[in-house]
């Protein structure tokens, strides 16, 4: 009995093992299932994770890369910019009513040893406005200037001049155009009134000028600056170096052409320009121009007194070359230029003497050079000085007329300036100017005093 009683414990002990044993595993089979479950779930978000910091490191590669498209995208437009009178605005309606309007005030006060005015220049023929002005105090060429782009394709340009001489006033346009902002492969067309892109000082406006006048070569040659109605195309090269090819058309009407010959279209040139950088300090520009125009009846002063009128051909070709010089490429504390131009003009035709007894006929053949160098020095911030030197050669042949002032070759008329500037800004200049002239022009000697005052938004001015 007593074994029994021991059996049926063992059995029960047994049970009760295998019972907790069973529970345990059961137990640990749920943890371990748990445990599985909680490591999945941990995979899962650090999946999700994973793949949102790779979806963040792909967004800000491509954001990375639209910066540096756009970045080349704004470097291309500014370089295109640079040769537009204006960066497109993309619409009409954005600046229609909102243009650069600009006025500029010139005046002078001038003392002459000789006469003043307008005066001749043997071996010569002129234009009616060579000349040196009056003396004491005097208006000089005051502008107003209206510029803005038109639309996205298109940019307009407009000013007018106002002279006082000898107690009368003249209000006439200067410039009148419009020029394409978006013409592909480099091109750009102008059409209006505007001066002609020969030579580097024939294009620039009398405000910008470094002497209160223009070289002797110019006021011989081009009547200070040749301005006429036409077209012009330019093209600008694709290259590090810069380049420009470029062709006007001009109806002819003014100095060195007249009367609108053939058509209404009587005067054309043809012109490169090319330029760089030497370092950070210093940059260049060269041109070579080549103007043809077919004058008739264009009139001039043969003698001082009768005029004379000329009908023939007229060539002319100009070379000119600039420095600009300034450390690391700041202008406002140092800078230094140099300037320099060669003008070469052959005419042949035919010449018409209004004399008093009735007009006489004779043949002419011109054959002139002129040139001037000039180097402008800014000390120091606001102060410059300058100085300039001018020259003309004449040979010419002239049969059937008594004399004129066309026949005395040989003079070379020559003039050197001196000046000392002050701008208190870039909207403000006063000027002290002295110049000797002599060889056939008197031995003048001129002092000027000269103000210079810019009211209003101005564009910038070429290089």
């Amino acid at each position: 009995m007593l074994r029994k009683v021991h059996s049926t414990k063992v059995w029960i002990a047994l049970a009760t093992l295998t019972a907790l044993l069973v529970s345990s595993q059961a137990q640990a089979d749920d943890s371990l299932a748990e445990l599985r479950s909680q490591i999945a779930e941990m995979r899962r978000e650090y999946g999700e994770r994973i793949q949102a910091l790779e979806d963040r490191v792909e967004a800000a590669t491509a954001a990375a890369r639209a910066a540096e498209r756009r970045a080349a995208s704004a470097e291309q437009t500014a370089g295109e910019a640079a040769r537009a009178p204006a960066p497109p605005t993309g619409s009409r309606s954005a600046n229609a009513f909102n243009p650069d309007i600009s006025l500029i005030l010139q005046g002078r006060y001038a003392a002459f040893s000789g006469e003043e005015g307008h005066r001749e220049m043997p071996g010569f023929l002129l234009g009616e406005e060579t000349g040196i002005g009056p003396e004491g105090f005097s208006l000089g060429e005051s502008e107003f200037v209206l510029s803005a782009n038109i639309d996205d394709k298109f940019y307009g340009f407009f000013s007018a001049a106002f002279n006082q001489e000898n107690g009368e006033s003249e209000l006439e346009v200067e410039e009148a155009y419009f020029q394409t902002l978006a013409l592909s492969q480099g091109f750009t067309l102008k059409a209006g009134q505007f001066f002609s892109a020969i030579g580097y000082q024939n294009a620039r406006h009398s405000h910008t000028w470094d002497f209160i006048d223009q070289p002797l070569a110019y006021e011989a040659f081009l009547n200070t600056q040749f301005l006429d109605p036409g077209i012009q195309l330019t093209w600008v090269a694709p290259t590090n170096l810069y380049l420009e090819l470029g062709f006007e058309a001009f109806s002819g009407d003014s100095f060195p052409a007249a009367g609108a010959a053939h058509g209404g279209v009587g005067a054309a040139s043809v012109f490169a320009k090319m330029g760089g950088d030497v370092g950070v300090s210093s940059s260049w520009k060269a041109g070579l121009a080549y103007l043809m125009a077919d004058p008739r009846d264009r009139e001039t002063s043969g003698d001082g007194v009768s005029p004379l009128f000329f009908t023939g051909d007229s060539q002319l070709l100009v070379a000119d070359f600039v420095w600009k010089w300034a450390p690391n490429g700041n202008f406002r504390e140092r800078n230094f230029i140099f300037q320099a131009e060669y003008l070469h003009r052959y005419e042949n035709g035919s010449l018409r003497l209004e004399d008093p007894a009735g007009p006489l006929f004779g043949r002419y053949r011109g054959d002139q050079n002129g040139f001037y160098v000039q180097g402008v020095y800014q000390f120091m911030p606001r102060w410059r000085v300058g100085l300039r030197y001018g020259q003309l050669f004449s040979d010419n042949d002239v049969s059937g007329l008594p004399p004129t002032t066309l026949d005395r070759d040989g003079s070379s008329p020559r003039r050197i300036s001196a000046m000392l500037d002050f701008s208190n800004s870039e909207f403000s200049r006063f000027r002290l100017q002295y110049s000797h002239e002599a060889g056939g022009l008197g031995g003048n000697d001129m002092v000027f005093l000269q103000y210079i005052m810019s009211l209003g938004s101005h564009g910038a001015h070429q290089f």
